[in-house]
């Protein structure tokens, strides 16, 4: 017979996945940190002209300097910067861990279907930031970073401005990534319709072109028009599957009749 944890035994179980989230993240930034060179290579990519985007659309060579204007700007940007990619690393195993202090609270069910969500949702903030550092940030930094009211006024892009810039975006994107899961969980409970997206589709574009606006400020319809793209397609998604997901038939007093009859999970030890 399996042994009822207490509510201290479960607080050991909660400081003992915080305490491995935290190792995890710590020694996956430390890994990266002494990675220097191959780390910032990677994530100064976009202000140079060999970037895969800029050769695939032709676009003109152009040369972006960053510069350095605190003693301790660069060393602390080299910290962040490595924190946020060793959490990234790191994010799989943080995610196992986190899942496992509360998978004994779910039923089955509950469980396969919180695994399908949390997996679906991680899975689009990685393409997010993918399409982010491939996509918009690249061209947002070509044309910001060359921008000019007047030859007379020479562009002077901090390290730290380019590095916010980047780690905000690829934030900004991820979150817009799970548009489609956001979608499917409200069509789960029966709160959204694929009829009322359709009906309101125009509306939704004129959003969308507002949002990338905002997000790119452009005045290149070009790029413009390529940052919307992605967002859409998200609209259009989500659409189709809103329409092939089945919200759940069950009524409140259904769920309470049953959640009265069944006795929960039993949270025991291991």
């Amino acid at each position: 017979m399996e042994e009822q944890m207490t509510f201290w035994d479960h607080l050991d179980v909660l400081r003992g996945s915080i305490i491995r989230v935290l190792v995890a993240a710590v020694v996956m930034g430390i890994g990266v940190f002494f990675l220097k060179d191959y780390l910032f290579d990677f994530v100064l990519w976009p202000r140079s002209s060999d970037f895969p985007t800029y050769r695939l659309l032709g676009a003109e060579p152009f040369d972006l300097k960053l510069i350095n204007t605190e003693l301790t700007e660069q060393f602390m940007i080299h910290m962040k910067v490595s924190l946020v990619m060793g959490l990234l690393v790191a994010s799989p195993y943080i995610i196992y861990v986190l899942f496992r202090f509360i998978s004994p609270a779910l039923y089955e069910n509950e469980r396969r279907a919180s695994i399908r969500l949390v997996g679906a949702a991680y899975g689009m903030f990685m393409v997010g930031i993918t399409v982010n550092y491939f996509l918009i940030f690249p061209l947002t930094v070509r044309f910001l970073g060359t921008y000019s009211v007047s030859p007379d006024v020479q562009t002077m892009l901090t390290l730290s401005s380019y590095v916010d810039t980047l780690l905000l975006m690829c934030l900004v994107f991820g979150i817009v990534f799970e548009i489609p899961v956001i979608a499917w969980l409200l069509a789960r409970f029966g709160m959204l319709k694929h009829t009322w997206m359709a009906e309101y589709r125009r509306h939704a574009i004129v959003a969308i072109l507002i949002v990338a606006a905002v997000i790119t400020p452009t005045a290149d319809i070009m790029t413009l028009l390529v940052v919307s793209l992605p967002i859409w397609l998200l609209y259009e998604v989500s659409i189709w599957i809103v329409r092939f997901t089945n919200p759940n038939p069950k009524t409140l007093e259904e769920c309470l009749e049953e959640s009265e009859s069944s006795s929960p999970p039993s949270l025991s030890s291991e």
